[in-house]
């Protein structure tokens, strides 16, 4: 059970290397930011859902569990919420013009 969250903790690493060559990659701001927010969406989940079953296999206790939900649906809401706010930020500043 315990290899199995180090093999998520690994996927989520190597979505989070992906997402930094993605932003060096990328022609304009909106598109680097793109690939920042949903790539540190999926790995920072993956990472939390490795914990997750880490913790579960090694007796950590319902507190540490429930923590760690709560940290996932907190992430989960606000970081949507803060791409879709920095993209229409963005789209307004090209609106304006030099």
């Amino acid at each position: 059970m315990i290899m199995l969250g180090w093999i998520l903790a690994m996927l989520a690493i190597v979505i989070l290397v992906i997402a930094a060559l993605g932003i060096l990659r990328l022609p304009d701001a909106l598109s680097r930011q793109h690939a920042a927010t949903k790539a540190a969406t999926l790995s920072v989940s993956l990472f939390l859902l490795a914990l997750l079953v880490i913790s579960s296999a090694s007796g950590w206790g319902w507190g540490w569990i429930l923590r760690l939900l709560a940290i996932l649906a907190f992430l989960l809401i606000t970081l949507p919420l803060a791409s879709h706010a920095l993209a229409r930020a963005g789209i307004q500043e090209l609106k304006k013009g030099p």
